[in-house]
């Protein structure tokens, strides 16, 4: 490895035979342990609305901000924390985001009112933003070539899995427990990943850390938290209100002054010279490409599955756990890698990404509702995520020096959030366009599904709002279908491109 590595804590030498860190395999689980817990908490929340309302007094705003202020502020630090990863120490940014994660939990369970909890997700943002990039450049140090294809493949399994889980476990919570304890349970876990990561992970940096890029950090935060609170607020305010509008352009202009003062500065936080290599760019793109629609076309599903399907929220959760188990299973029984291994990255990530499209197509234009069809639809899915997420990351880190790991995650973890958001939005704007056109006149305005029903007042209104929701999701899952396929060969496209240019 090319970063300097020292000692954990305890004084253990970590060297292996063939220079190979001892208990990496540990250390990885660790590692996929926090990051589960911290993708978790971006969907844990979507079945404690009703509850939150309630006990809080909260206002639709506040419900909002509680849910959004955790991705808004993650995304914000991401390449800020990727830079510290690496000038700092890996370990201890690990170890820093696990405590200020823990305390954000903490303060969270323990809110008395929705100001209170909306600054302890943000606080709960700060350490997951270091969580997200710590864990996967300690990966990447602490495993070879030979093994880490298998190792990333694990941790962005391990992503897929909180993704997953967040709504049927948040119901089960619910279920026994009061709603602070969604954020509680998170204490405990956050403690033994600090004693295991104390005890196991070895400390590793840039052989030179240089200075800290003060300029690039207020630039890059403030940029990116812009730009995301627009995507965000669009679907909601109108993507031409004044303070989406607004948000949208002092974001960019923030992040072209990001760009101009990294290619000027002495020790950027963003090597700008990355940007020159056909591969880095082809696997970002790809990265926007395939979250873009695979997030969009998962944040529809589980609205047919609501709402076409009637199951409740965490119900809907819990049937789409086969959709995750699929993906950690392949990743651990090592499928997912040998597929890689065999097919190349491009290929891997056409490949994977047309089996998701696939599945979205089954299970939106099947005959049956019956779940006998959505079970096949879902394992379909899950193995093309098995195989094109973990070759996505790969192709992001490859392309950069391994002394650079923490920044390599860090634009990996941005490009994941934007590309997520946008689906979001962008998808759903869709949905919401064709419902809009296709609901009766009488009720032309419902501003939601719910809404429109509760607006019906015959059986027959009801049954038309229905059939016009369910035709709107089936246009927007299509959509969703052919945006995954597209983004996954277009991303395999131009990382074929690179590699032939290489």
């Amino acid at each position: 490895m090319t970063a300097t590595t020292v000692a954990p804590a305890g004084g253990t030498a970590v060297g292996g035979a063939g220079g190979r860190v001892r208990g990496r395999w540990l250390i990885l689980g660790v590692l996929c342990l926090a990051q589960v817990t911290v993708v978790l908490d971006n969907t844990v929340l979507t079945v404690a609305i009703p509850v939150l309302t309630t006990e809080l007094s909260a206002s639709t705003a506040d419900v909002q901000w509680m849910i959004n202020a955790y991705a808004l502020v993650q995304c914000g630090l991401l390449l800020t924390a990727g830079s510290a990863a690496d000038r700092y120490g890996r370990r201890r940014m690990l170890l820093a985001g696990l405590v200020l994660f823990g305390l954000g939990s903490l303060a969270a369970g323990l809110a008395q009112s929705g100001g209170q909890l909306i600054a302890a997700r943000a606080g709960m943002g700060i350490g997951g933003a270091l969580l997200v990039t710590a864990t996967l450049a300690v990966a990447m140090q602490v495993f070879d070539d030979a093994e880490r294809s298998r190792a990333i493949g694990l941790w962005a399994a391990a992503s897929a899995l909180g993704f997953a889980a967040g709504p049927p476990f948040g119901g089960l919570v619910l279920a026994h427990l009061p709603w602070g304890a969604i954020f509680l349970v998170n204490v405990p876990i956050v403690l033994v990943c600090l004693v295991a990561a104390w005890a196991l992970v070895p400390e590793s940096r840039r052989p030179t850390g240089g200075r800290l890029d003060l300029g690039g950090v207020l630039l890059s935060t403030a940029g990116l938290t812009a730009v995301v609170y627009a995507i965000i607020a669009g679907p909601e305010r109108g993507w031409t209100a004044a303070p989406v509008l607004g948000a949208a352009g002092a974001g960019m202009l923030l992040l072209a002054a990001f760009v101009a003062w990294e290619r000027r500065v002495a020790d950027p936080m963003l090597d700008m010279h990355f940007f020159r290599s056909r591969r880095f760019v082809g696997a970002v793109s790809g990265v926007v490409l395939i979250t873009f629609g695979a997030t969009g076309a998962l944040f529809l599903l589980t609205q047919h599955l609501q709402f076409v399907r009637g199951y409740p929220a965490w119900e809907a959760g819990l049937r789409m756990v086969p959709f995750a188990l699929s993906i950690v299973l392949l990743n651990v029984a090592g499928v997912a890698a040998r597929v890689i291994r065999r097919l190349g990255l491009p290929r891997s990530i056409a490949f994977g990404m047309t089996l998701l499209a696939g599945g979205l197509a089954l299970i939106t234009h099947a005959p049956t509702d019956g779940y006998g069809v959505l079970l096949p639809g879902l394992l379909v899915m899950g193995a093309g995520c098995a195989v094109a997420n973990p070759a996505i990351v790969e192709a992001v880190m490859s392309a950069i020096p391994p002394e650079k790991a923490g920044a390599g995650a860090g634009v990996d973890g941005t490009m994941t959030e934007v590309g997520s958001s946008l689906g979001v939005a962008v998808l759903g704007a869709i949905l919401n366009a064709r419902f809009a056109a296709l609901l009766p006149a009488a009720l032309a305005g419902a501003g939601s599904f719910p809404a429109a029903l509760a607006a019906a007042g015959t059986e027959a209104e009801r049954e038309l709002v229905a059939a016009a929701f369910r035709s709107a999701l089936e246009t927007g899952q299509t959509v969703g279908a052919v945006a995954v396929f597209a983004g996954g060969c277009v991303a395999a496209a131009l990382l074929r491109r690179a590699e032939r240019a290489g």
